[in-house]
């Protein structure tokens, strides 16, 4: 799923994500719709600290509202390990993923120059979860 969902330079293998799900604090989510699978969530959380490692929605079930339920439902997750905030990375000109952290209520904290493969800037954003940062 998440290689139909991300372009070949940025594709996770099903082993590398088996990997980073077997550490401390990582966990994932999925998204179903008549045990049809639409999307899933990855994240970690780390004393207050969690971040969203990626979320992929399937491209036939994209603007359905299945990113903004796995990001609402990874956020709610990690509020209930612990975390007091979360932070991710997004491609600076991936205008459909910003203006769903932006609705999430997601701010803009961070820049990392030359971030991803294709030599984008990743924009670092950030938000509180449930009042509690």
């Amino acid at each position: 799923m998440h290689e139909a969902a991300f372009p070949r330079a940025e594709r996770w293998g099903a082993q590398a994500i088996a990997l980073m799900l077997a550490l401390p604090g990582h966990f994932a989510l999925l998204a179903v719709s008549d045990d049809d699978p639409l999307g899933f969530a990855m994240g970690r959380v780390a004393a207050a600290e969690a971040e969203v490692l990626t979320i992929a929605v399937r491209p036939a079930s994209r603007r359905v509202g299945a990113g903004a339920a796995l990001l609402g439902a990874l956020m709610a997750e990690a509020a209930r390990r612990g975390a007091a905030e979360v932070f991710l990375e997004v491609a600076e000109g991936n205008v459909a993923a910003r203006a769903l952290y932006t609705r999430s209520g997601m701010t803009e904290v961070g820049r990392r120059r030359r971030y991803y493969p294709d030599g984008a800037d990743a924009l670092v954003l950030r938000a509180g979860l449930g009042g509690r940062s």
